[in-house]
């Protein structure tokens, strides 16, 4: 079954309120790799639950719709689907136990060829489930690799910036544990291809590999450490490309370009020299 343009692009998602708690917060944090020195007191404040902080990405963990391109009259072929880049944008300081609505919807369907794809992006509006007040919007691009060629489309996303052609201003090396990924599957996302290895091999991979969006995660921590005094409400924004996988275990290398609040970014798998995360770019808030 093709993808029909005018089902997908008004496709309803029913609103979803997540409720969450400072353990929850603190087990994204772990799931990043905060607290792997125990005596640096900026990162405990991430993974204690007096005056718990809360890392703003911890956001793209609550309310997605989850599997729902799997649905057969979607025309997407799910098993051949790929996160390609993940966008957010800030609009407030997230407390450490509350609610949340999130209001999805599709924004475009871009048909990039017979043989090259297609994109399907959808945005995701999160506000405090009580008052209302804006919290996040998140901007989801799906690489959906087997259903271009449907004839309609929307015109395609703004481009990421390219990376710039200089030596970075700044690098912040994460280490990370062989079992990273089993921590970080406890914030829900329990895909098979992340713990089990014969799943794994079966996807294509040597063993299994670590969550793109705990790599996007810990991307954010790095911009947070070196550029804003560990402070997470100064993260406005941030942007990514999934480039390729990442293994637990690995040591992630990110590379930061600053002009002003604007930074550029890009991560890399230390061992390999192999980017995992291109065209990042963020925003600090003042």
């Amino acid at each position: 079954m093709a993808i029909d343009y005018q089902r997908l692009r008004n496709w309803k998602f029913e609103d979803r309120v997540d409720r969450y708690t400072a353990r929850d917060c603190m087990i994204y944090a772990l799931g990043l790799g905060y607290g792997t020195d125990p005596a640096n007191e900026d990162e405990l404040r991430y993974v204690h639950e007096e005056g718990t902080a809360v890392v703003p990405t911890f956001l793209a963990t609550l309310g997605a719709p989850n599997g729902w391109a799997a649905d057969p009259a979607t025309g997407i072929d799910w098993v051949k689907i790929l996160h390609g880049e993940h966008r957010m944008t800030f609009h407030a300081p997230l407390a450490a136990a509350g609610a949340v609505r999130s209001q999805t919807r599709v924004t475009r369907v871009v048909d990039k060829g017979a043989s090259k794809g297609a994109l399907v992006v959808t945005v995701r509006d999160i506000s405090d489930a009580d008052s209302g007040a804006p919290l996040a919007t998140v901007e989801h691009v799906s690489f959906c690799r087997a259903d271009g060629g449907f004839g309609q489309g929307d015109e395609p996303p703004e481009a990421l910036p390219a990376t710039p052609q200089r030596e970075p201003d700044q690098v912040v090396l994460l280490s990370t544990l062989p079992q990273q990924a089993l921590l970080y599957r406890l914030n829900g996302d329990l895909n098979p291809v992340h713990v089990l290895p014969h799943m794994a091999r079966a996807a294509g991979y040597e063993r299994p590999i670590l969550h793109g969006l705990c790599t996007y995660g810990m991307a954010a921590r790095a911009l947070l450490q070196a550029c804003a005094a560990a402070s997470p409400q100064r993260l406005g924004a941030i942007a990514a490309r999934f480039s390729s996988p990442f293994f637990p275990g690995e040591t992630l290398r990110v590379e930061i370009w600053r002009d002003g609040d604007r930074l550029q970014f890009r991560a890399l798998a230390d061992e390999r020299g192999r980017v995992v995360l291109s065209n990042g770019v963020a925003r600090l808030a003042n």
